[in-house]
């Protein structure tokens, strides 16, 4: 095959998938922590990491994604060194969840490229069930 075009038509004839697809009614969140679930809590203030405070919609919200089939991960610019205490942070807050990424780059203005279909919410101080709306996306040209 020539090029990633020509693979994903013939994928698409049945040939072996690229990788696995969810069940369209299955969700793969991926949620930040800091400035997110909980209070914004720096790298350079671990301490903080301990007794920041869970947001009580989130927990509930999220929870009930996960109760009901979708994937739950963490996606934080948390470095490794921070994995145990967030990890701990996570249990003993009740989020149940399904995988912890760490080493989210920091910064913000995030423009994500994936072969995969991506939707993005911007977390605007309180969780509740997603809605939908138009709005316009930068995208590559055909």
């Amino acid at each position: 095959m020539s090029n990633r075009k020509d693979f994903l038509k013939e994928a698409k004839k049945g040939e072996k998938a690229i990788s696995p697809l969810l069940p369209d009614d299955i969700k793969n969140y991926l949620i930040d922590i800091d400035g997110t679930i909980t209070e914004d809590v720096p790298n350079e203030e671990p301490e903080r990491m301990r007794t920041c405070k869970a947001y009580p919609d989130a927990l509930k919200t999220l929870n009930k994604w996960y109760d009901q089939g979708h994937r739950i991960c963490f996606f934080t610019s948390r470095t490794e060194h921070h994995r145990e205490i967030t990890e701990d942070w996570l249990k003993r807050n009740g989020f149940k969840y399904h995988s912890l990424l760490m080493g989210k780059p920091r910064g913000g203005n995030y423009h994500w490229i994936d072969n995969h279909l991506v939707k993005a919410t911007r977390y605007n101080g309180k969780f509740t069930d997603l809605v939908e709306k138009q709005v316009t996306i930068e995208v590559f040209e055909d």
